[in-house]
Order: C-alpha cells, then structure tokens, then sequence
C-alpha cells in the first residue's frame, strides 16, 4: 500500500547529517552532503541554514571551507533541529469545523484535540531529552566495535557516508563558490 501523505524526513535527515559531522574531522562541503542524502547541494544549504541561524553549525568559504559543528552537542536536542530546520506540525490531523454547531462535530473535535495535545506533548517532551550528544554516543556503542574492527568508523574516527566524496574532493569542488556553503 502506498502511503498517500509523504512524510517530512529534514529532522531525520539533518540529524543523519549532524552525526556524520561530530564524527567527521573537518568541515562537510554542500556537495558531498548532497551526495550522501540523495539530493541537490542548493537544498543542503537552504536546510542548513535553518541550522546556521540556530547557531548549530557554522560555514566557510573557498578551498577548505563547508559545513561544521558550532554547538555543544549536549545543548543541542532533537527537538531544537526540529525547529531549526522549519519542521512542519507534529501532526497533520485536524478537526473538520463544516459544521460548528453540530453536537457531534463538537464531540469529536473535542476527543481529537485533546488526544492530539496530549501526543504533541509527549513528543515534544521525548525530542527535548535527546540530545545530539546521546545520538553520538548511541551511534559510537552501536556501531564503533563493529566498525573499528574493519577500520572504518568509530569514536573520535572519521565517520563519511559511502555516498559521499571524500572530504578534499568535495573541498576542491566547492572551492570556486562564492556563496556561503
């Protein structure tokens, strides 16, 4: 069955992107996150823009320059990217109001909204007590043995997408933009 409504995935992919950038050991270029999401670098720098007016990352120019971390990531929770990277509503459910002086219209309306205050909170509480830092860390027990054994990823290592260019073929790439990366 197909899902009739896309769902918006910038939290989970700006998240995706955030980690591979605590891991990576210099800045990210917009083309090589585009490569490793999927996507174009023009959409990677409108995202992260968001980001950058949080405070989250900062960026450079020219040859070496690209995308790094600029927070504390035990400052920095889910919800705060949520935010930052214009998340749209928690929920899509709404109430129909066709009709607001019928008695069940109110009814129904009235369990709704208070089933979905009641989800948009505890949502909104969770996203709060997950930090970056606890993505990061959850990442490094996951996946760092398994990784380190193959030499590719781990705690305080190098974390690049396999999608993506490495680092200095990205910095080259970006080095004759003159906008912000």
């Amino acid at each position: 069955m197909v899902d009739p409504m896309p769902s918006d995935s910038r939290l989970s992919r700006m998240l995706h992107v955030l980690l591979h950038m605590a891991r990576h050991p210099g800045p990210m270029t917009s083309d090589t996150i585009a490569r490793m999401l999927g996507t174009n670098p023009v959409v990677i720098r409108r995202t992260m823009a968001g980001l950058r007016d949080a405070g989250y990352v900062r960026s450079g120019k020219g040859h070496g320059g690209g995308w790094v971390i600029a927070a504390d990531l035990e400052k920095v929770s889910l919800l705060d990217v949520h935010r930052a990277v214009g998340g749209p509503r928690l929920f899509a459910i709404g109430n129909e109001h066709a009709n607001p002086d019928c008695a069940v219209e109110k009814v129904v309306n009235a369990a709704l909204e208070d089933a979905l205050a009641e989800a948009e909170a505890l949502l909104v509480a969770r996203l709060g007590s997950v930090s970056l830092a606890a993505l990061a860390r959850s990442f490094d027990a996951r996946c760092g043995a398994h990784a380190n054994q193959e030499g590719e990823v781990g705690p305080g290592r190098p974390l690049l997408h396999p999608r993506a260019a490495p680092a200095d073929a990205g910095a080259q790439e970006d080095a004759g933009r003159t906008g912000a990366d």
